[in-house]
């Protein structure tokens, strides 16, 4: 226990001095842009770069609003083609490119509302230690053009596995996070499609990473088509079963031998 507590202090020492913001992009265009300026209004000075992360499916038009971006905020905008597939892998390539002190990971078509990333900043400058979560199970979160079916199994499984974790926490798998990125880069992920979002919360509560949740709202996509499939929200269940049953040698680098 003194030598987790110990590597658990070291990942997370530094103080928050700035975040590196992370962008998937694949059909978004309008949005994309409006959740660009509305960052760069609110919090720009704690904004070191945004990492607009783009895969050979991004359509010719959302290419060219991520080069307006990037013209009209310069260096602080970093466009780059994610090598491993789905959004999982976007957001894992990220990760090992993000160079400011914590990491926010969001959607970049206004489902994760853009003007709560303050909110988060603001938390994770009192709890630079924590992990911050947007959560739409607590007063002044919720749903906005959600599937009536999809709500009564997210409520369900948000039951079930806070249970499993033996975690208060309302809401583990939306996409909406900000985290020390000591942390991220320490850590061996699995996943590529949509259940790495469940994978970022669950092995960091296996490790014993706190969590802070705050109100945010989820809204249903005003352009293009969601990259995941009713079908595939079962797939969650594996890795949230599975990192159950890790020890912190296996979810860790450098400790898995």
């Amino acid at each position: 226990m003194v030598e987790k507590d110990k590597l658990m202090r070291d990942l997370l020492s530094i103080p928050f001095k700035a975040v590196s913001i992370i962008l998937p992009v694949v059909n978004e265009t309008t949005s994309l842009e409006k959740t660009v300026d509305i960052i760069m209004s609110g919090c720009s000075d704690d904004v070191l770069e945004l990492l607009i992360v783009i895969c050979k499916k991004t359509l010719p038009e959302s290419l060219k609003v991520c080069e307006k971006v990037r013209e009209k905020y310069g260096e602080k905008v970093k466009v780059f083609e994610q090598t491993r597939p789905f959004l999982g892998g976007a957001m894992r390539d990220s990760f090992l490119r993000a160079s400011a002190s914590h990491v926010l990971m969001m959607a970049s078509d206004l489902e994760t509302p853009p003007d709560k990333v303050k909110d988060f900043i603001l938390e994770a400058k009192e709890n630079p230690a924590m992990i911050i979560t947007g959560s739409r199970w607590i007063m002044g979160g919720g749903f906005e053009g959600y599937s009536p079916i999809k709500f009564v199994f997210n409520f369900i499984f948000q039951k079930f596995f806070c249970l499993l974790y033996r975690t208060n926490l309302t809401d583990m798998t939306y996409g909406y996070r900000l985290f020390p990125t000591r942390l991220v880069q320490a850590i061996n992920w699995e996943e590529t499609r949509h259940p790495f979002l469940f994978e970022t919360i669950v092995k960091p509560l296996k490790l014993g990473v706190k969590v802070r949740e705050i109100p945010a709202e989820w809204k249903a996509r005003a352009e293009g088509g969601t990259q995941n499939s009713f079908m595939r929200n079962f797939e969650y269940f594996r890795i949230g079963l599975k990192t159950l049953l890790y020890s912190r040698k296996q979810i860790l680098k450098g400790e898995s031998k």
